[in-house]
């Protein structure tokens, strides 16, 4: 790859250098000047087969990662499909899956229905379609007045718990419990009742409740707190039972036998 493929200065990012070492809040658009103007050609190099493929030694191969950062910096509402046709396209998911979902929050709600689209196809991969349920959590969480939609997006896939891979559930559970969706509590709890999420993404029931402000956390000292107060409860209301019960035994019998005699003596 050439810097003549691309015109300046988006052909700046073709050496700009390692992701790992320039930070995802650099400020692009200040430091190269690029402006709505320069948008297709950056969706080019985002989705440029040649470059995302690139050997991985070399500086070119971070340039669609500087492109997806600066569309997003910039809003680019045009960027949206391109963008999402890259799930499926990257083999390495974990540049896609933490580098998409900011700058679809960057972009902002117009990309919820696309995002929604996605995620609502049956076939994919759940590490593919968790890149989509981040980017609306990433959403929601940004814009308060569209939470609601990602929530009732996310929630819709995951009514589908007994169709998708159990670790999809467990991503899906894991973008309700970021947006505190309380209101989809009891299908979370049914999911996990039927034993539909992978509870290596998540924890446990008990653990959701509480990271949704439903009840204390669970841990070992609250559950054998727990088991001794059931005990506890237990030994109390069986007492009780027998304290209710009519008396039996030795005393019981002489007490109906001297009722017997003075009945007898006043027949006389």
């Amino acid at each position: 790859m050439t810097l003549e493929t691309y015109s300046p200065p988006v052909n700046q990012l073709l050496t700009f250098g390692d992701c790992f070492k320039i930070k995802y809040d650099t400020n692009y658009l200040k430091k190269f000047g690029f402006t709505p103007e320069h948008i297709p050609e950056l969706i080019r190099m985002a989705v440029d087969e040649e470059l995302n493929w690139a050997e991985s030694d070399t500086l070119e191969v971070w340039a669609p990662v500087h492109a997806w950062r600066s569309l997003g910096q910039l809003r680019a509402e045009e960027a949206i499909d391109p963008l999402i046709s890259l799930f499926d396209e990257i083999e390495d998911i974990d540049w896609t899956s933490s580098e998409m979902p900011p700058v679809f929050k960057q972009i902002g709600p117009a990309a919820i229905p696309s995002l929604s689209a996605y995620l609502d196809k049956p076939g994919l991969d759940e590490s593919h379609l968790e890149i989509a349920g981040s980017s609306l959590t990433e959403i929601g969480t940004e814009y308060p007045d569209f939470r609601d939609e990602c929530v009732k997006i996310l929630t819709k896939r995951l009514a589908k718990f007994e169709e998708n891979n159990p670790t999809l559930n467990g991503y899906l559970v894991s973008n309700l419990i970021d947006l505190d969706a309380v209101e989809s509590a009891s299908l979370i709890q049914t999911a996990f009742v039927v034993d539909c999420v992978d509870e290596m993404v998540v924890g446990d029931w008990d653990e959701v409740q509480f990271l949704l402000g439903l009840g204390p956390r669970k841990t070992r000292q609250n559950i054998y707190q727990a088991e001794i107060e059931q005990r506890i409860m237990e030994y109390l209301k069986n007492r009780n039972d027998a304290r209710d019960q009519p008396a039996k035994g030795f005393s019981s019998s002489i007490k109906k036998t001297s009722k017997k005699k003075s009945k007898k003596k006043k027949g006389k």
